[in-house]
Parts: structure tokens; C-alpha cells; sequence
């Protein structure tokens, strides 16, 4: 079972997607995450996930060229814009769309800016765990 999770720039949402569905994924589950651009992992989105128990400071941030040749199972767009410029996958994979807000977008204080991403995590923590629940299990 392959699983990829595609955002604009593989840096927060998709980075976050990818640390909840290896999770919740069970044993066997391939979970991948991709950008249609790369921006680096964001590091408030290592710091939030790390408060919640999940270690996503080894991950990097991929082109979604990188994995034209995985036999994909599900494609899951968390943000409009990935899945307006979603490129085609020669694959029968089943395609999902979620748009989530962009915590790298918030403003404020550093606390509001925090609660976002915690805002966003607690968002992409229970859509990746209905998710496997009703497609993966």
C-alpha cells in the first residue's frame, strides 16, 4: 500500500500529513509526502509535532517528480493549490482533496502563530486517522 501526500511546497501540511498517517498507517503502509515546488521542512512544523509525540526532524522536502515511478494506492491533496497543479500519475490510485489552512501563513504573536500550527496539526491528526480507519484498515 502506497500512500502520497502532496502540497504546494512539502514544508508544513503535507510534512505534518506524513508524520500522522505512518501513525495511524498500519504495518505495510508506505507513506510519502511531496511538494509540486520544495521549500524545506518548515521548523515550526517539526516543533508542533514534536509536542505531540510524533518525530518528523528527519524528514525532507521532495518534488513530486521524485515518485513518478511508485505504484500510488491513494494521492492526497491538502491544499487547492497542489491539487490545481497535481500532476498526472500514469497509476489508478484513488484521489483525495483536503484543503488545510496554511499555519506558515499566520500572523500575530508567537503564541498565535503557534496555535496555528497546533490549530492545523489537531486538523491533519484526525482527517489522517478517519482517513485509515475508512480507506487503509
Amino acid at each position: 500500500m502506497n500512500l502520497l501526500i502532496l502540497c504546494t511546497g512539502n514544508s508544513c501540511r503535507s510534512q505534518i500529513a506524513e508524520g500522522w498517517f505512518r501513525h495511524y498507517a498500519p504495518a505495510g503502509t508506505q507513506v510519502y509526502s511531496a511538494g509540486v515546488e520544495t521549500h524545506g521542512v518548515n521548523p515550526k512544523a517539526i516543533e508542533t509535532m514534536k509536542e505531540a509525540g510524533i518525530d518528523i526532524s528527519k524528514h525532507t522536502s521532495n518534488h513530486v517528480d521524485e515518485y513518478r515511478d511508485v505504484p500510488f494506492d491513494f494521492v492526497i491533496t491538502v491544499c487547492d493549490n497542489a491539487k490545481e497543479r497535481c500532476p498526472y500519475f500514469p497509476t489508478n490510485a484513488q484521489k483525495f482533496h483536503y484543503n488545510f489552512p496554511d499555519p506558515a501563513k499566520g500572523t500575530g504573536t508567537e503564541e498565535e502563530i503557534n496555535n496555528a500550527f497546533r490549530e492545523v496539526r489537531e486538523m491533519i491528526r484526525v482527517y489522517a486517522e478517519e482517513f485509515v480507519q475508512n480507506h487503509i484498515q
